[in-house]
This record gives C-alpha cells, sequence and structure tokens, in this order.
C-alpha cells in the first residue's frame, strides 16, 4: 500500500499572511488541527493548534483577554509557523509514513511531489485506517492464526492451497515473523470455526486461535 491510496487529497491551506485568528476558526471550521503553509502550491510551513500554544500569551500574563485576541489578530501564521517540514512523497509505501511519524513523534506528514509541491496530508488516523482494511476488519468471516514453529519453503502455499481445495475464498492473508515463531494470518468467507480447527489440526497444523468475526454485532 502507498500513501497516495490513503492520504487525504483535499487539502485546505493557508497563505503565510493569514492570521493566527482566522487560522484557528478555519481549523474550529473543518475540525482538523494543523494546517500546511503555502506560498503558490508549494509547502513552507505547517501551523498546528500546539504551535499557536506555545506562541501565545499564557493566563498568567497581566494581558487581559482583548489585550491577547489584539495579538493573536495581528500575527501572522508566517511569523510562529513551523518551518522544518518533514514530508513524504505520494509515492512512498504507507509503512514508511508510519516509521517518519514514530521516529519524528509527529502525528501528521504533508505529502508533496516535485519540488516541494503539497498534493496531500497523512495522518496517524489514516495509517488506523489502513490497518484495519488490511486485515478485513469490516469484513464478515472466519479469521485463523496457523503458528509455523519451523520455516520452510512453500508452507505458506501448502495452508492457500488447504482452504482453496475445501473451496473457501481467502479474502486476507498476513505474515507476521517473531523471534520464535511465525504466525500466518488468513481470514475465510465462512462461518464454520469449528470444521476449519479440526481439519487443519487433522493436516498437522498448529491453531493459534481461531474465531468467527461479525463487525455488524459492534
Amino acid at each position: 500500500m502507498d500513501v497516495n491510496s490513503y492520504m487525504t487529497k483535499e487539502v485546505i491551506t493557508i497563505d503565510p499572511k493569514t492570521k493566527i485568528l482566522d487560522a484557528l476558526d478555519l481549523m474550529k471550521q473543518h475540525n482538523i488541527h494543523r494546517l500546511p503553509v503555502v506560498e503558490g502550491n508549494r509547502i513552507i510551513g505547517l501551523i498546528t493548534e500546539g504551535v499557536i500554544e506555545r506562541n501565545t500569551p499564557s493566563t498568567m500574563t497581566s494581558l487581559d483577554m482583548h489585550e491577547v485576541n489584539y495579538l493573536l489578530n495581528k500575527t501572522n501564521v508566517g511569523d510562529i509557523m513551523e518551518k522544518k517540514i518533514i514530508s513524504i512523497h505520494k509515492e512512498a509505501l504507507l509503512e514508511e509514513a508510519a516509521i517518519k511519524m514514530r521516529q519524528n513523534n509527529i502525528g501528521v506528514l504533508p505529502v508533496v511531489e516535485n519540488t516541494n509541491q503539497i498534493v496531500g496530508i497523512i495522518t496517524e488516523k489514516d495509517i488506523f485506517d489502513a490497518f484495519v482494511d488490511v486485515l478485513g476488519f469490516y469484513t464478515p468471516g472466519v479469521r485463523v492464526v496457523v503458528n509455523i514453529r519451523e520455516d520452510r519453503k512453500g508452507v505458506l502455499e501448502e495452508i492457500t492451497d488447504f482452504f482453496y481445495e475445501a473451496e473457501m475464498n481467502i479474502q486476507q492473508v498476513a505474515v507476521y515473523r517473531k523471534s520464535d515463531i511465525i504466525q500466518v494470518i488468513i481470514q475465510v468467507d465462512s462461518d464454520d470455526v469449528d470444521g476449519i480447527r479440526t481439519n487443519l489440526e487433522s493436516k498437522g497444523y498448529e491453531v493459534g486461535s481461531i474465531l468467527y468475526k461479525d463487525p455488524t454485532a459492534l
């Protein structure tokens, strides 16, 4: 999966000369917490609620609310925006976006192409949505985890052949390699939990867990 598949493509942006109060109003209006700052179509900064808060006089100052609002209405976004931008290309892998967010302790990445032209934005929520999609959460079916204690060539093909021969449609497949075990997670279009477990175990496979998943029951 690539960033382009899950990013938000209709990005709300602002000019560096936008006043801070106007930026806050725009965030509230669209229920968002950050805005890319652009000149033309080129991103030059990022303004967030956190950046604004750090640059706003606190309640401990001698300024009253009118004075604070006056300062906010006179200060441009370009004066306080985050200029060190961590971005990602739209054709990058989704996991690369997740790693960048984790390593830099951020929850959003502007998506760019060519010379920093912004074409989208991707957030932690988008990464979560992708994770849910790839595991087929919203599709009902049997989810089975097969534990492989010893890796060998062709084992994944053997497991998928098992379901093919049982005439079960495979909906999702994922493989997790841990230090001492490999787990193959397969979801199939079926509700026969007991039958699948019995038949897998009769073939010598170790079933770590198995359940019928019905998202409509949530």
